[in-house]
């Protein structure tokens, strides 16, 4: 189920959790949450027994009845282990939501970033949907473990101050007013909102910039993820071109970024860890100070000065969640913007691709009741709006095998807009509707695992027999492969570039797909293998349709006829 959302990244990402509370695993959800919510009410309520045991603990002090220490301590053991037992209980439950959580939405963002190529159409777009993988990776799990976190903390605050105010007005009392007759009743309450609230307010106060330059960090950060983890995907290509000098710089560059945001960062954490601090000492010592005259006078013993205290430290802790927290709820809130960008850019994408009226700015693919490929007035033009390819027209019979030449920039454009990743441009490209269309680029996917995943790939591996495996191996002329089938290999290394594209042919061998467009997907063959691998394939497949792109020549004899593509003549 995807949310509906509504400006506002907080309201959004609420949205999510609307979704997620209504979703199909709803009771499971619903359940975890009302048993978090029963272990916080017992948590609570040993923090109140916890406050009357110490109050009985040193009243028997005062009064030297050392007779009660005995039951005293049982007590004390009994509430030990309850709080042992609930506190790991509720830390099961509270993992245990926080996972379910984060895999909730990481299947939402993944089902719509893996949805239609919007992975890689994302990259063409502006706006803040930077480093998706890190987003659904990192941010994620940030946001769902500190919002679980925070709501758990919260609650708990909100009850110990319904629980500790009470108990505060019950054993304070009331005191005079310095310098005046008036009595002041309550005033350990009153002294508790107004040390707690002068607390929150300068802790708010010097953690404004907390937020912004959390934010920022972060961003540097996915950068440097993304930069480090781009040269290793690439480290053959930098190696073979002796590119370490310019990544070093690189990854220089981007730690200084991290390095600045970092010290930004620390400049807004110093004037809120230092006044924490401060109010953190204070805390203990300042109740005692303001109740020592009552005690002294007689009107509380040392077990109610003590519960005092202790109270007064719970209330003043419950009021301060909002400085106590600041940090985390900067770094949630980052992580919630971050989040909620990329959902929203990639639901912008898929109502630009659902929209009801065609735009006279893009390619629009269309499914086609007829068996052939259609292009009809389609024009191609650079990202920057630049005019690139004229007005097409073609019709591509089912069975026909087509060479496709010319201008590489003008080939590969058309590759991409028929498999729906070049929307620049105008006019229509129907495909025929029911058929498995495949596009084998010029170095194809390899992903790692075992050679018989690389070959099923995008299918399941017990799709395919034995026997065509072995069959699409030799017929691609890497037969030498079928003892590794089920080796697990980072394969687009472990074999070289002639190898990958050949592996890239034996998926055509192996899965048979009605239609395939190849961009230069031979070219690492010479001229007679090349050919051979052709006819072959026609040989295999003969009622595949082949679109064929290849700046050899003397293949035109391996195809029905040949489409050669110019760039548009600029007018005069």
């Amino acid at each position: 189920m995807s949310p509906t959302f509504t400006p506002g990244a907080g309201q959004q990402f609420a949205a999510m959790a609307r979704a997620y509370w209504n979703d199909g695993n709803k009771w499971s959800v619903r359940g975890a949450v009302l048993l978090l919510i029963l272990l916080t009410l017992a948590q609570v309520a040993l923090a109140i027994w916890i406050s009357y045991w110490h109050r009985d603990l040193f009243d028997a002090l005062e009064a030297r009845v050392f007779a009660e220490l005995p039951y005293l301590t049982l007590v004390f053991a009994l509430i030990f282990l309850l709080t042992m037992g609930v506190t790991a209980l509720h830390l099961h439950v509270k993992r245990w939501l926080q996972l379910d959580w984060r895999r909730w939405i990481t299947e939402l963002l993944l089902e719509h970033w893996m949805a239609q190529s919007h992975h890689y159409k994302l990259q063409l777009l502006g706006g803040e949907h930077d480093n998706p993988d890190g987003r659904i990776a990192e941010d994620i799990r940030i946001a769902t473990e500190v919002a679980v976190a925070l709501a758990h903390t919260l609650l708990y605050a909100l009850l110990i101050l319904g629980s500790f105010v009470e108990i505060l007005l019950a054993v304070s009392g009331s005191a005079p007013l310095p310098g005046t007759g008036v009595q002041i009743p309550g005033y350990l309450v009153l002294a508790a909102f107004l040390y707690a609230g002068l607390g929150a307010a300068l802790g708010l106060l010097l953690g404004r910039s907390l937020i912004r330059t959390t934010n920022h960090l972060q961003a540097v950060e996915a950068s440097l993820r993304f930069g480090l983890a781009r040269a290793r995907e690439h480290s053959e290509a930098i190696a073979l071109m002796h590119g370490e000098g310019h990544e070093r710089r690189s990854a220089r560059r981007l730690f200084a970024d991290v390095s600045r945001g970092w010290n930004r960062q620390t400049l807004a954490y110093l004037g809120i860890v230092s006044f924490s601090t401060g109010y953190g000492t204070l805390l203990p010592v300042f109740p005692i100070l303001i109740a020592a005259p009552q005690y002294m006078a007689g009107a509380m013993s040392l077990g109610i000065l003590m519960q005092a205290a202790h109270a007064f430290q719970r209330l003043t802790s419950a009021l301060s969640w909002p400085v106590d927290n600041l940090g985390e709820l900067a770094r949630c809130r980052a992580s919630v913007d971050r989040i909620v960008a990329l959902y929203r850019d990639m639901q912008t994408l898929e109502q630009e691709e659902q929209a009801s009226t065609p735009s006279a700015t893009r390619v629009h693919l269309l499914p086609s009741r007829q068996s052939g490929l259609e292009l009809s007035q389609l024009a191609l033009d650079t990202p920057a709006g630049q005019p690139l390819l004229g007005p097409l027209d073609l019709h591509v019979h089912h069975g026909e095998r087509l060479l496709i030449t010319g201008d590489p920039a003008l080939t590969i454009a058309l590759f991409k807009a028929v498999a729906g990743l070049w929307p620049w441009g105008r006019g229509e490209i129907r495909l025929p509707e029911g058929s498995e269309m495949m596009f084998l680029p010029q170095r194809p996917f390899l992903p790692q695992g075992s050679l018989r995943a690389v070959l099923s790939y995008p299918h399941e591996e017990r799709r395919y027999s034995e026997a065509s495996l072995h069959r699409a191996l030799e017929c691609a002329g890497i037969a030498w492969l079928a003892p590794r089938l089920d080796e697990s290999e980072d394969w687009s290394r472990a074999v070289p570039l002639r190898t990958q594209q050949r592996l890239g042919l034996a998926r055509l061998f192996l899965q048979r797909p009605a239609w395939v467009f190849i961009e230069e997907a031979t070219d690492a063959f010479d001229l007679k293998d090349e050919a051979s691998t052709l006819e072959l394939l026609h040989h295999e497949l003969p009622d595949t349709t082949l679109l064929h792109i290849s700046q050899h020549e003397g293949l035109s004899r391996c195809y029905h006829r040949r489409l050669e593509l110019r760039r548009p003549v600029p007018a005069a």
